[in-house]
């Protein structure tokens, strides 16, 4: 690929799983969940780009993930919790919650580019922009009774917020790349060259 790229994302791992045929309702999923990881979705844009019609996103997407090395558990983001964008239209009942489960956690992007001496930010966000919550996510992938097992690990999909250096991905940051990046000293970029570093950081 010549269009490297990633996706700021944020995953969750299951704790208790649930039975087949059993889904987890939204008021129980919270208890389903263990704790946090950092997420990096590496992308292929141009691979993505070339199979996305008709087969969707596949070969892009699915050569590379990273988490972070250590999990940070619910217990400690429980004093986070923050109420989660407005929904509308309204969720089917089977994902209206009666208690808030989205989570400040502040987020950003560092890039160090090949020969470079420092990284750049490139994107600070957050997680409570988050459209749908964890416990929504969790809800709906069971909905049907598909069992979840410990250990299981669901990514929250690409981290965005409502301006242009809050996006979550370099074709967001680059408008699919007619706007590069100035990293200083004479460097942009559109996507990743070989050589350079990617820093994903996040704290509350």
């Amino acid at each position: 690929s010549k269009l490297v790229d990633f996706e700021l994302e944020m995953a969750f791992l299951v704790g208790p799983g649930n039975a087949l045929g059993q889904p987890i309702p939204i008021k129980n999923a919270p208890e389903h969940i263990f704790g946090m990881v950092l997420l990096n979705d590496w992308s292929a844009r141009d691979i993505q780009k070339w199979e996305y019609v008709p087969l969707g996103p596949f070969l892009g997407k699915n050569f590379g993930t990273t988490i972070s090395p250590w999990v940070v558990t619910m217990d400690a983001l429980a004093p986070f919790v923050v109420q989660p964008p407005a929904q509308d239209p309204a969720p089917l009942p089977y994902l209206q919650a009666s208690e808030p489960y989205a989570f400040d956690i502040n987020l950003s992007v560092a890039v160090k580019p090949r020969g470079g001496d420092a990284p750049i930010t490139i994107s600070q966000t957050n997680f409570k922009y988050m459209y749908w919550t964890m416990a929504q996510q969790l809800a709906h992938h069971t909905v049907n009774g598909c069992p979840m097992r410990p250990g299981d690990l669901l990514a929250s999909g690409t981290i965005s917020g409502p301006t242009t250096d809050s996006l979550g991905s370099l074709i967001e940051l680059t408008q699919r790349g007619s706007k590069p990046l100035d990293l200083g000293n004479g460097v942009t970029r559109k996507f990743l060259d070989d050589g350079d570093e990617l820093l994903l950081a996040g704290h509350c």
